[in-house]
C-alpha cells in the first residue's frame, strides 16, 4: 500500500523536550513526597496525554505547586529546547507530506516548534489530543489527522517514539516506524506492532519510502 502521508508525533521525535520535560516533572513529583528518580519517571509518563498525567497525580497538591511547575517547565523550553539532532535534515527527504499530532496542546506544540524553528514547516498541519476525545494511546488523534489531511489510514505511516504512541497508530489501522534514539528503550517498542525501530533520523526517508 503505498505512502501517502507521514504523521509525526512531537515531543523526542521533532523536538528533544523529553529529557527537560523528565527532569523538571521528576523534581516536581519528589517535591511532592514521590520516591521517583528519572528513569522511572521516564517509563511512566513519556507520551501520555496531560489528562493521564494528572490523573496520576491526583488534585491534592499544595497550592501554588502547579504554577512553580508550569514556570520551572517552560523556563528550561525557552532556555535548552533543540530539535532532534538529525530530524530537520530528514524531513527535507520526505517525498510525501507529512504532518505533527501529538498528545500535547496547542499552545505546548506551537511554542515546541517556534523555538526549534520548524513552525512554518508544519503551519496548518499540527493535530493535539485537544482536538479529539481520547488522546493516544486511543487511535482517535492519529484518525483525526489523517482525515483531516485527507488520507485513509492504510496509507498513512507514523513516526513515534513511545509506547502510547505506538500503540495508537496500531490501533488506527496505520503503520508505525518506532524512533529509539530517545528516551524509551527499544525493548519497550519491539513487540507492539511497530513496522520497524530506527534511532537515526538520517533512514527515516529511505524507511518510508521502502513501505511502498
Amino acid at each position: 500500500m503505498p505512502v501517502e502521508l507521514v504523521i509525526l508525533d512531537c515531543d523526542g521525535v521533532l523536538v528533544d523536550s523529553e529529557r527537560i520535560s523528565v527532569r523538571v516533572g521528576t523534581a516536581a513529583l519528589r517535591r511532592l513526597g514521590w520516591e521517583i528518580d528519572e528513569r522511572e519517571y521516564a517509563a511512566r509518563f513519556v507520551g501520555c496525554s496531560d489528562e493521564h498525567w494528572w490523573r496520576e497525580v491526583g488534585a491534592n497538591v499544595p497550592p501554588g505547586w502547579r504554577e512553580r511547575l508550569a514556570e520551572e517547565h517552560d523556563a528550561a523550553m525557552e532556555a535548552e529546547l533543540t530539535p532532534v539532532p538529525g530530524m530537520p535534515e530528514a524531513l527535507e527527504g520526505l517525498s510525501v507530506p507529512a504532518c505533527v499530532a501529538s498528545n500535547g496542546g496547542h499552545a505546548k506544540i506551537a511554542r515546541s516548534l517556534r523555538l526549534t524553528g520548524l513552525a512554518a514547516r508544519f503551519a496548518g498541519r499540527v493535530f493535539s489530543a485537544e482536538d479529539v476525545a481520547r488522546g493516544k494511546p486511543a487511535p482517535d488523534l492519529f484518525l483525526h489527522a489523517a482525515a483531516t489531511m485527507g488520507t485513509p489510514p492504510e496509507r498513512c505511516v507514523v513516526v513515534e517514539d513511545s509506547p502510547f504512541g505506538v500503540r495508537a497508530a496500531r490501533a488506527a489501522g496505520m503503520r508505525c516506524l518506532a524512533f529509539t534514539g530517545g528516551l524509551t528503550p527499544p525493548e519497550r517498542l519491539s513487540g507492539l506492532g511497530a513496522t520497524g525501530l530506527f534511532d537515526d533520523p538520517a533512514v527515516l526517508p529511505g524507511l518510508v519510502a521502502a513501505l511502498d
